[in-house]
């Protein structure tokens, strides 16, 4: 909106104006956008929530530590999709349709996100919806990103090439072409497309909502993510540093960067307020809009494989969970004390705060190491 209005009609009676043309000066706005939106109505939701009586309630079997964290606001994420998307409405060139399917996954998970926070408010217990019901929704809205990626790449604005970290002249289709000549295997490859896509984008929704334990640990670990997105999304759109970097250059990736930055933005305003001792949770409604986002990014950058390491200890918050309930199952014994890994560790005498910071330390090293392996290839 704000880009139409700089560029498109001050411009031409008013050069300074000229600067809106810049996306980094747009991503640098989008982000402060974010996080003044975030500061200023963080207040007004946590009374609005209190009011309304919209509070956590913690598992009896978590920590004990946790249980007096009960009635703490919770569906905070509401600040955080709103900071994005008015954020990114404000400064992004609408024409854009990465941009749109990145706004697009928000409200997709947030809305799932959502209706699992209502219903555990509503039951005034920590279940909401099953994991069947959460897993089915997610894959469904995977499969709604899908069909708009199909649709870009129809009209030339989307490549099905994967960048592969360490290897500058491997780039995997993700639909075989040869699939493609055959009717009889045509719709192969579109099934492992979305089946891809599904799994990127699901993985990531419910690696950031099981990180969602400790008082900003999530969000902390989603600012250090959103800036190494950033920092992604500026190199794919940039036409001589992606062809020195040898990367797939995406079109209208220049543009996602204002949408990495207000994700950035409003990340570091949430933890304003979700710092230990947290004022307010994310919720689901923020977990699962913020997951959906990382992994739809990765997915509209082709970065899909540095991805696992971008958000590396998300995915080590979702394999731990993966294997105590594999180990407990077929040989009746926890590998952990308990999942996930976070609280294995509250449990070995770790001070909160502690976790905290080491998983953020972890995830600074694991973003930096991942923007690396972009020349070491």
């Amino acid at each position: 909106m704000l880009y139409w209005l700089g560029y498109e009609v001050l411009f031409r009676s008013f050069t300074p104006f000229r600067v809106f043309q810049y996306s980094t000066f747009r991503t640098a706005m989008a982000g402060l956008t974010a996080l003044t939106l975030s500061l200023l109505l963080g207040p007004l939701l946590i009374r609005r929530l209190q009011e309304f009586q919209i509070q956590q309630h913690i598992r009896k079997e978590g920590p004990q530590s946790h249980q007096k964290k009960a009635g703490t606001p919770t569906m905070g994420g509401l600040l955080i999709c709103l900071s994005i998307i008015v954020s990114t409405l404000l400064w992004a060139n609408l024409t854009t349709p990465a941009v749109w399917v990145a706004l697009s996954s928000v409200v997709l998970y947030g809305a799932i996100g959502l209706w699992d926070d209502y219903t555990k408010v509503a039951n005034k217990r920590n279940l909401g919806l099953t994991v069947r019901q959460k897993f089915g929704l997610e894959v469904l809205a995977a499969l709604i990103i899908g069909v708009m990626l199909i649709a870009m790449n129809s009209a030339n604005l989307y490549s099905m090439e994967m960048n592969v970290p360490f290897l500058k002249n491997v780039k995997p289709d993700l639909v075989i072409h040869g699939w493609l000549q055959s009717p009889w295997t045509y719709p192969l490859a579109f099934v492992f497309f979305f089946m891809f896509v599904a799994l990127v984008l699901a993985g990531s929704s419910e690696g950031v909502n099981l990180a969602d334990g400790l008082d900003g640990l999530a969000i902390g670990l989603m600012l250090i993510v959103g800036m190494a997105m950033t920092a992604l999304a500026f190199l794919s759109g940039n036409a001589e540093l992606s062809r020195y970097l040898e990367i797939s250059r995406t079109p209208g990736a220049s543009e996602l960067t204002i949408f990495c930055g207000a994700l950035t933005g409003a990340s570091l305003g949430f933890l304003w307020y979700n710092a230990h001792p947290a004022e307010i949770f994310m919720g689901d409604v923020g977990s699962l809009a913020l997951g959906g986002a990382m992994g739809t990014i990765a997915v509209l950058l082709k970065q899909e494989l540095l991805l696992p390491l971008i958000g590396g200890v998300f995915v080590i918050e979702y394999a731990s969970v993966i294997i105590q309930v594999a180990s407990f199952k077929f040989r009746g014994k926890r590998v952990f004390k308990m999942a996930p890994i976070h609280h294995h560790f509250e449990h070995l005498g770790w001070h909160e705060s502690k976790v905290i910071i080491r998983f953020w330390i972890a995830g600074l090293v694991l973003a930096l190491f991942a923007l690396t392996t972009l020349k070491l290839r």
